[in-house]
Parts: structure tokens; C-alpha cells; sequence
């Protein structure tokens, strides 16, 4: 049976802040962006795991020279922060304790703000509803190694790079990409009845994030086409960007 998520539960975001001497080496070698393009504003990003698959998505953005700002959800930020203690072991670089960060838009952007007046119900449903609508995922405790990156379009979105060189995972996900596709891929949906839960399917298509609206829900999931169309699901437009093949053009 399909378990549903309670509509009240919002989701809550942590923020770790890394610096020092080789942060930005440490993190070249296990995000899937590149590191060495990173600028103030958030990118969506991830770290894998050896099977290829998102153990941590991410948002991440260079604060200064040898300091980045990590942003998780709050209940992956335990475990990230001992991800970074152990492949970190032998780097120069230290990590914050995780703080929360408040979810808001921005001139229509999903993006994270430290002031308490975004801590507020509406700024983070306002960001939920956002989110899903452009294709901004976010992973959680329950969906952690579910979702290769290709099948969440996180390349159409600036947070690949298959030319930096290794990372964790990216044998498999470097396979993928230049010698197959996806076959199911992130989708922006909408629903009747009640809420799903993340990582939970409907028939066969898998749930990343969904919400509550009037008519039932709104929801990113990873499904094949054809599971869609034979599905109750109503497909909706994400952004021109998120639209194209998720293949690698030829």
C-alpha cells in the first residue's frame, strides 16, 4: 500500500559551512558539478554514491576564497556531515555544525535565506510550490540513493560537468550518459486525492516530492512517458530547459 505524507509536515533545510586549504580539491572530487565554476548564488548539485545514484542533493555556492555554504535537507544533514568527516579524513578543511536555513522565493527563484522572517509556513509552502513547478527537486532521508542524476535532469540544470574528471559515481553516471539514456525521467505532474509520500510510487511511477493544492496535489516523479500516459496523472510544463531529451545530444 501507498503510504501518504502528511500535508502539514513541511520540509525544514540545514546549512554546513566548509573551509579551509583544500575544500575546493574535496569537493571536485566528489560533487557532480565543478567546483571551480561556482559562484554566490546557489547551485543544485549532488553528491553519489558508487552505484551512481544522489546519496546527498544538494544546493551549494562559494561564500568566499576556500569557504562553500552547503545546503541539505535537515534530516540528511547528520549523515552528510559524517560523509565529509570520512572521505575528508585526510583534507585540510573544516566543517560547521549544521544551522537552519529558512526556505523563500525570490524574484520568482526557490532559493534559502537566514532571516527569521522567512520562517514562516507560507514562505515555505511558497517555495514548495515553486520548487515543483521548475523542476527543483530536493532529496530527503527516505529517497536517499533512489534517483540517478540524469533521471532528475540535474544536468539540464547546470549541476553536471562531464568533463572535471572523477568523482564518486561517475563511472557509472559518465556510462549513462554517453553510451544510454534514462528510461524514466523527472516529470512535473498533478493528482487527485491524497498526498503521496516521497520515494513512494503510484502503480509504478516513483514520487521525489509532492504537496497538497486545491484539487489534490502537484508532484516532481520519475516515470517513463508511456506510464504517465497510461496513468490518472495530468503532466504539466516545467520550464523550456527541463523540457528537451534527457539524452545527450548527438
Amino acid at each position: 500500500m501507498t503510504q501518504i505524507s502528511n500535508a502539514s509536515i513541511l520540509p525544514k533545510f540545514a546549512q554546513l559551512t566548509i573551509q579551509g586549504e583544500d575544500a575546493e580539491k574535496f569537493f571536485q572530487g566528489q560533487l557532480t558539478c565543478d567546483v571551480t565554476k561556482l559562484g554566490l548564488s546557489y547551485q543544485a548539485a549532488a553528491i553519489g554514491n558508487l552505484k551512481g545514484r544522489i546519496e546527498f542533493g544538494i544546493w551549494i555556492k562559494k561564500q568566499a576564497e576556500k569557504q562553500y555554504d552547503v545546503v541539505i535537507s535537515a534530516d540528511c544533514a547528520d549523515a552528510l556531515q559524517a560523509h565529509l568527516k570520512k572521505y575528508g579524513a585526510f583534507s585540510k578543511f573544516e566543517t560547521s555544525a549544521p544551522t537552519p536555513i529558512y526556505p523563500c522565493v525570490l524574484d520568482n527563484v526557490p532559493t534559502f535565506s537566514h532571516k527569521d522572517d522567512h520562517n514562516t509556513t507560507e514562505d515555505t509552502q511558497a517555495w514548495m510550490q515553486c520548487s515543483i513547478a521548475t523542476g527543483n527537486y530536493w532529496i530527503v532521508a527516505a529517497t536517499q540513493g533512489e534517483f540517478q542524476p540524469q533521471e532528475l535532469r540535474l544536468h539540464q540544470r547546470g549541476g553536471m560537468d562531464y568533463d572535471k574528471g572523477c568523482y564518486l559515481g561517475q563511472e557509472v553516471i559518465a556510462r549513462i550518459y554517453f553510451k544510454s539514456a534514462p528510461k524514466a525521467f523527472l516529470h512535473y505532474v498533478k493528482g487527485t486525492g491524497e498526498v503521496p509520500a516521497a520515494g513512494n510510487k503510484i502503480d509504478k511511477i516513483q514520487v521525489v516530492n509532492a504537496m497538497k493544492n486545491d484539487e489534490g496535489f502537484i508532484a516532481l516523479v520519475v516515470a517513463r512517458p508511456e506510464q504517465l500516459a497510461e496513468s490518472d496523472l495530468s503532466i504539466l510544463d516545467l520550464p523550456a530547459a527541463l523540457q528537451v531529451d534527457v539524452a545527450r545530444p548527438k
